[in-house]
């Protein structure tokens, strides 16, 4: 879907935010980009829509260069969600949602229609929000709305850049409950950056951690938690969270088996959060094994929500 070719960014003053990245992001993925501040990631992301030109090396969308695209043909098929939320505020939240489809011609039913069913598929009445002004939503409300923007005109992929990192913890976490459960239906290539490695965990298929402008490592969250690349990221994935690790209670997320079927693999039910994620690397699900008996199952997506959720119940 996305593919980054020896990719490289450069300033004027000699700084490389981006190192020479080789990178695949496959299509309908959930693929998340974290790293510190001055990491390249916010880079990376802004490279894939033409807002930052490329140094060096190329990025294809579906095979084909993203310079051989029409610049504004290109912007349009991506999707673009920002920390600042960025609604015109002259403007209803209707008019908002319509700016891209109106772009492209849509017929005005049709733009009426995709923002009904925008902004009900996000939880907002569209008979009480479509008129309203930005300034008479919460802030939650309003990244909602930003979202059915980036949606409006249905493309294929979605950038979003710390789209929640400026909300309250509780809208924070309800918004990324519910941009899952949305991707869940839309089945869109998001990329996704962050800097919180709780927010990462929780959302990603598959996690890319970068440093000094060069990627350290790729992978899914259990892959990351399991089998860390070194020691930066063993520290900032794990060593930060340790008492998640020593609080881990595998019994916890067991849920019967409740169809008889071969099992891959199986669990002592004692067994530690490093012992789950490492089988969990290699299997979808494990049987639980207590006492020589199987009292029921785990699979991968149970335990890494319930870290995620862990952790975000520490910073509050």
């Amino acid at each position: 879907m996305i593919q980054f070719d020896h990719v490289s960014k450069k300033y004027p003053d000699g700084t490389n935010a981006v190192n020479s990245i080789n990178l695949h992001i496959k299509a309908g993925e959930f693929f998340v980009i974290i790293g510190p501040s001055g990491s390249g990631k916010t880079t990376l992301l802004k490279m894939i829509n033409r807002l930052i030109p490329l140094s060096e090396g190329t990025i294809s969308i579906n095979g084909k260069r993203i310079s051989d695209y029409d610049i504004h043909e290109l912007r349009w098929d991506i999707g673009y969600v920002l920390q600042q939320i960025a609604l015109f505020p002259h403007m209803t939240i209707g008019e908002n949602i319509a700016i891209v489809p109106e772009l492209k011609n849509w017929e005005q039913d049709k733009i009426k229609k995709r923002i009904d069913e925008l902004l009900e598929m996000v939880g907002l009445e569209p008979e009480i929000y479509r008129s309203r002004k930005p300034h008479e939503l919460s802030g939650g409300q309003q990244q909602r709305v930003g979202v059915t923007r980036a949606l409006a005109a249905n493309p294929p992929i979605i950038l979003m850049d710390e789209p929640f990192s400026a909300l309250d913890p509780l809208s924070r976490e309800k918004l990324q409950d519910d941009l899952l459960h949305l991707q869940q239906k839309i089945k869109k290539t998001i990329v996704f950056v962050t800097h919180d490695m709780k927010e990462a965990l929780k959302l990603g298929d598959r996690i890319c951690v970068m440093k000094n402008g060069e990627i350290v490592q790729v992978g899914t969250p259990d892959d990351l938690l399991a089998n860390p690349e070194n020691e930066f990221v063993r520290q900032f994935v794990g060593d930060k969270h340790e008492p998640v690790f020593r609080e881990f209670n595998l019994q916890n997320l067991i849920v019967p088996i409740l169809e008889e079927r071969e099992t891959e693999a199986t669990i002592s039910a004692s067994a530690s959060l490093n012992e789950t994620l490492e089988l969990l690397t290699h299997h979808d699900q494990l049987a639980v094994e207590e006492n020589g008996a199987i009292i029921g199952m785990v699979n991968r997506q149970s335990v890494i929500r319930q870290l995620a959720g862990t952790m975000q119940k520490e910073v509050r």
